[in-house]
């Protein structure tokens, strides 16, 4: 065991499923759903990309 990595990984898995609704939801109220749509994966994908890089610092 001492030649193993212990650190726990962040997933981000929720926050792009999170994001991607929020954004369907918040596009639907302005009219533009599908739009809303793309700009949550966008965000989403965004933030889990950040999270990797921070993760793979460590």
């Amino acid at each position: 065991m001492t030649g193993k990595d212990s650190r726990n990984p962040s997933g981000a898995g929720a926050i792009i499923a999170l994001l991607i609704l929020a954004g369907t939801i918040i596009g639907g109220f302005m009219g533009q759903p599908s739009i809303g749509l793309l700009t949550g994966t966008g965000t989403g994908v965004l933030i889990a990309v950040l999270l990797w890089l921070r993760d793979r610092r460590k």
